[in-house]
């Protein structure tokens, strides 16, 4: 048995498909520049065409948010910079294309894993599986193709890349991956892909074999190699609870989020693009908590027309048939970027030039999403969220622009709704400090935790090294959620949350006692939400929230609510 860190919930049962990489080995020799220029841009359009066909079959699957990495792949494989630095050394030194190709990634990469943020450390990974490809390609090397499994398996890998797991297909019946954990990439693609996975599983490369039967219990994290029958019978057994249990969620799809003594909240969906509503409404989501709109912009090769952008509000709020659709505003900048417009280099740009700062910088940019936003309100429930807000004044501004754009559309004579809510999402721990004072000027508040968490603790939590400041039980951090409802609901304003702990089992008991009126999460995650409100008692909940706040660690409140709820 080996242990490694639950990412997506399920247990499998299969043979072992083993990825292996080929064995790329690189040799530096003299060779003819004007021949080794040839293979190396034949190569480089064969990388592309790889990228695009892989693009290509994950469409059938992915939605257009987790397509996004491999417009970064296209983007990186087409850089200029990259090919001309490449063909430069090939000219310059005689050397031969897998040589140049490898040397040239080895720099980038190691220049931008050195650099202190999330967007560039991406990145090296991103020109890690470019190169890969294209080292493959100039040796004439197969990349396996895990597309085509055609009988039921268990991937195992050292890790999967974005290529990787777009290709796993319905035979995949789950992975196990020596690295990783459970915000990486291969987590999330597994979660949206609805199949088990268990990563950062140490020795699993080393001990499983291609054709080895194993067990994948990605409920506690464990893998079993070619187990007894009497354990196979016991894993079998838990599989189809575990199938059965999300069978019977589907009894909640068109119930009310209503507690036992008849407290109701809003269960929400957060979505990339239009393509997202119907997995909301599938998973009887009640709204839209997030519509991340950034996603519009790049995956354009401009900045979207308003006409553009009118039409993509227009089809969310009809698809969603009068329910709450929060549409958050251009949060673009820090990992996020557009190949069309060029930031200002920034030593910490995730604190730096983003989102509302960007658009009051460039109301251009944002006088144009937000007439397309009022045009499009008459269409349904619309609700407005400005992001990265830090100060009152910054929210003033926002909802000044937005009041001039109102203003002059009705004297175009274009129809707008006059019930449109303006907010703000709380990922700065300065809003959520002062929240009494912001919630005089906003309708509402969203709570983003992915970024309020790692901000309060000053921990990046995309860094393996300091992962385990990433603690959305931490009494700093539920205090802060505190906070900010208690700020919401003393001016009679409505309080969600939008980031990843929404979401969250133990977490959905401590939310509800503390008052949040709205959860929003990815759609898998809504039924299971409900299930744990139906089951609970809104003044349980409360007591369970108030004994949490006055404990000491994150620790002890995972071991509290756990005793409650586990019972």
């Amino acid at each position: 048995m080996l242990k490694g860190i639950a990412a997506s919930s399920g247990v499998a049962i299969a043979k072992v498909y083993k990825l292996e990489q080929p064995k790329v080995e690189i040799v530096k020799r003299e060779a003819d520049a004007a021949a080794e220029v040839k293979k190396f841009e034949e190569a480089l359009e064969k990388t592309k065409a790889d990228i695009e066909a892989i693009k290509e079959r994950a469409s059938k699957r992915l939605s257009e948010e987790e397509l996004a990495v491999f417009d970064a792949h296209l983007m990186m494989a087409s850089d200029p910079e990259f090919a001309s630095q490449i063909t430069a050394m090939i000219n310059n030194d005689h050397v031969n294309a897998e040589y140049a190709a490898s040397e040239v990634s080895t720099q980038m990469v190691t220049m931008f894993e050195s650099m202190d943020n999330d967007y560039f450390r991406e990145r090296a990974a991103d020109i890690k599986d470019v190169t890969f490809r294209l080292k493959c390609n100039l040796l004439g090397l197969m990349i396996p193709d895990l597309s085509l499994i055609n009988e039921d398996s268990i991937v195992v890998a050292h890790d999967l890349t974005p290529s990787d797991t777009a290709q796993l297909n319905e035979y995949a019946k789950g992975f196990a991956t020596a690295i990783g954990g459970r915000t990486s990439h291969s987590a999330i693609m597994a979660r949206s892909l609805e199949i088990p996975a268990v990563v950062g599983c140490s020795g699993v490369m080393e001990e499983a074999k291609h054709g080895d039967i194993m067990i994948l219990d990605a409920l506690e994290g464990e893998v079993f190699l070619n187990p007894d029958a009497e354990t196979v019978q016991k894993y079998e057994k838990k599989a189809a609870a575990f199938a059965e249990e999300k069978e019977a969620l589907k009894v909640l799809k068109t119930a009310k989020s209503i507690t036992t003594d008849g407290h109701q909240v809003e269960l929400a969906g957060n979505i990339g693009t239009p393509k997202d509503v119907e997995g909301v409404l599938n998973n009887g989501g009640e709204g839209i908590g997030l519509y991340r709109t950034e996603f519009l912009y790049m995956n354009a090769d401009h900045f979207p027309t308003e006409d553009e952008q009118f039409e993509a509000y227009k089809e969310v709020l009809e698809g969603m048939g009068g329910r709450r659709v929060v549409v958050r505003t251009l949060d673009i900048g820090g990992d996020k970027k557009l190949n069309y417009f060029t930031f200002p280099e920034e030593m910490n740009p995730f604190l730096g030039y983003r989102a509302i700062r960007l658009c009051l910088d460039r109301t251009d940019i944002f006088r144009t999403q937000l007439r397309a936003l009022i045009r499009a309100s008459v269409y349904g429930k619309l609700c407005i969220m400005f992001p990265m807000i830090a100060t009152v004044q910054e929210f003033r501004d926002a909802k000044a622009i937005f009041n001039e754009e109102k203003e002059n559309l009705i004297k175009e004579g274009v129809a707008v709704a006059d019930n449109i809510e303006v907010g703000m999402m709380v990922e700065i721990p300065a809003a959520a400090v002062n929240a009494d004072n912001f919630a005089k000027e906003a309708d509402f508040f969203s709570i983003g935790t992915n970024d309020l968490i790692q901000y309060s603790m000053a921990a990046d939590r995309m860094s393996e090294h300091v992962s385990y400041l990433y603690q959305p039980y931490n009494p700093s951090i539920l205090r802060l959620v505190k906070m900010t409802i208690d700020g919401a609901h003393k001016e009679g304003k409505w309080a969600g949350m939008c980031g990843e702990m929404a979401g969250e089992p133990y977490a959905v008991p401590l939310l509800l006692g503390m008052g949040l009126d709205e959860f929003s999460m990815s759609a898998t995650s809504v039924l299971k939400a409900r299930k744990m409100v139906t089951s609970l008692s809104k003044k349980e909940a409360s007591a369970l929230a108030e004994e949490a706040l006055q404990l000491a660690t994150a620790e002890d409140v995972l071991s509290l609510v756990k005793s409650r709820i586990d019972k």
